[in-house]
């Protein structure tokens, strides 16, 4: 998992896959056995603990993180076919590719989770006492019956790869904050700890998948000859910074 170069975490990749998986699958069968005892452990948390949790859950919400990312592609994408200067156009189409990456790293996870809780259709913690721990129905308008996976998780752990992938000294950071939101919606009654476990699995994988898609297109990675995939160096940005530091970047006009 710390080597973020290669094409899949804990070996997906390689022959022996199904490994993973499995433990992965058995993880989740230990997650569902203590569904119903973390609920009530979590609900005997102080409230001033609680209040915590409750603004730490808010940074799983994907606005922030989507907007902003949106909002820049579209503005370096637009200004790199208005400039003149050749270098700074590359600089530009460099910037826009990262906010491109940022954005569908988190929001195609984010999507597929939204998809996934409604054909799941699981009952939240709230319905607990009348559904039980597996009540399914598919569901598109009740978000209390769209509790698997998370979607807060989810988006959390996509941003922990995503920042991972760009800076790798950002992943244990960013993937510590994530495990603390996924631990928030457990505490304030939203999810199962299986659920925010599913969520975080979808969020780093898909934001795997999404790199791979970058890479095989040669955008921002690409695959190396040992099949690991690798952030392409930002030679516009270099460039400019040693124009800039020998005083040599032309006047704005």
């Amino acid at each position: 998992m710390n080597d973020l170069s290669r094409p899949w975490p804990l070996g997906l990749n390689g022959a022996r896959w199904w490994v993973p998986a499995v433990g992965a699958l058995f993880i989740l069968a230990v997650a569902l056995s203590i569904d119903r005892e973390a609920i009530g452990w979590a609900s005997a948390w102080p409230q001033s603990l609680r209040d915590v949790m409750a603004d730490l859950t808010r940074f799983g919400e994907s606005d922030w993180i989507l907007i902003p990312a949106l909002a820049l592609f579209l503005l370096m994408a637009l200004l790199s076919v208005l400039v003149p200067w050749h270098l700074m156009r590359l600089l530009l189409r460099e910037q826009a590719a990262t906010f491109a990456f940022i954005f569908l790293g988190v929001a195609v996870p984010g999507l597929t989770a939204s998809v996934l809780k409604g054909i799941i259709g699981r009952a939240r913690p709230m319905h607990l006492d009348t559904a039980g721990l597996l009540g399914f129905r598919i569901n598109w308008d009740d978000w209390t019956f769209q509790s698997f996976p998370s979607g807060h998780a989810t988006t959390a752990f996509a941003l922990a790869a995503v920042l991972g992938f760009l800076s790798a000294r950002w992943f244990v950071p960013a993937l510590v904050f994530a495990a603390g939101i996924a631990v928030s919606r457990v505490a304030l009654g939203f999810h199962y700890p299986s659920d925010v476990l599913g969520g975080a699995v979808l969020g780093l994988l898909g934001a795997y998948w999404i790199r791979s898609l970058f890479a095989s297109r040669d955008v921002l990675f690409r695959r190396q000859l040992d099949g690991t995939i690798r952030l392409k160096p930002l030679v516009a940005l270099r460039r400019y910074i040693a124009l800039k530091r020998r005083r040599s970047v032309p006047a704005p006009r």
